[in-house]
């Protein structure tokens, strides 16, 4: 095992600039961990496309093999609470980060990165959520844990099409949930109402820019993944008691509002930071992805590429045009 060779994206450095092949690494250069998995399936997040061109606030150390997901099964295991053969799913902590992920063939964790597979899902299907879906699944427990139900109106769902925001519209559908979907792309319309959005909005319709303390009473709930302006105008907009949670800047990290929506509506703002989940809420998302969130339509949010083709998705994804989910497929 010590000398075998397996296939990996790497990303180096040469001559100051980032440049990405798909080459053999040996398992022996892997880091210390508890458990080796033999990856089937990852999936392509906009971290790791960060970590693929080269940001260090992403990754410090080139050359890299990105990838926050992998789905496969335990190869050697040195924890009793694994064996080989046991089918697993790692999302977040260092993975793909600074420890080599997902888009090669092996990757060895600790244990406690690791979560076995619940029952109902492939591990293609577990990829087809990925971190965006488990984004997407914490974002509902945290609603669900303020208290919000679907008997109390509507929750907007701000950048739709992408990755997190399909994710959200479709297992905020599932769950019983009246879902409207904001998105630029109106191209994505009709795929978001299969997914289950009762109402599309175009991201000017929640981009307000009259910068009032205060907008008419909408929301019970929000899903925001693109921060900036909309997110301070989702804040503004949800009715009293509800609660808005963020996880993404692709519009912008700043946050300009008063504390007009906290103080007199009692607003919730809830911060989403799947990467260091803690392990028991992180075993009752998947369970709940697995089972009562799961969407009819799964299977039709992740399109397959190979890590051969994953250069121009990695493109696509900096630049906001990829919709839904791209699962990478080890074997393809």
């Amino acid at each position: 095992m010590s000398v075998e060779q397996y296939k990996a994206m790497i990303v180096s450095e040469s001559n100051g600039h980032m440049v990405r092949e798909v080459g053999r690494r040996r398992i022996e250069e892997l880091p210390e961990g508890d458990l080796l998995i033999n990856v089937k399936y990852s999936s392509l997040n906009y971290k790791d496309a960060m970590s693929a061109t080269g940001n260090r606030g992403v990754t410090k150390r080139y050359p890299h093999t990105p990838g926050i997901d992998a789905a496969g099964v335990v190869v050697t295991s040195e924890n009793g609470d694994f064996a080989r053969g046991d089918e697993v799913v790692v999302t977040g902590y260092d993975l793909g980060m600074n420890t080599p992920g997902g888009f090669g063939r092996y990757i060895r964790v600790p244990a406690d990165w690791v979560v076995k597979k619940p029952q109902g899902l492939t591990l293609r299907e577990c990829m087809t959520y990925g971190t965006a879906g488990f984004t997407a699944g914490l974002s509902l427990y945290k609603l669900e844990a303020a208290g919000v139900t679907p008997d109390d109106g509507d929750i907007l769902v701000t950048g739709a099409s992408g990755g997190v925001g399909s994710m959200a519209v479709a297992i905020l559908a599932k769950a019983g949930y009246r879902v409207c979907a904001a998105t630029g792309k109106s191209e994505q319309h009709e795929f978001l109402k299969r997914l289950g959005a009762a109402e599309i909005l175009s991201r000017k319709e929640v981009d307000d820019k009259s910068k009032r303390p205060l907008l008419p009473q909408r929301w019970a709930g929000v899903v925001d993944v693109v921060g900036g302006n909309i997110l301070t105008a989702a804040i503004k907009s949800t009715k009293r008691n509800g609660s808005v949670t963020t996880c993404g800047l692709t519009q912008s990290a700043d946050l300009n509002t008063t504390v007009y929506p906290f103080i007199l509506r009692g607003v919730n703002l809830l911060g989403i930071n799947s990467a260091d989940t803690r392990m028991p809420v992180r075993r009752q998302i998947w369970q709940n992805l697995a089972g009562d969130w799961r969407p009819e339509m799964l299977a039709e949010i992740g399109t397959d590429r190979s890590l051969e083709e994953l250069d121009s998705e990695i493109e696509e994804i900096l630049n906001g045009r990829v919709s839904g989910r791209i699962v990478v497929d080890l074997d393809r």
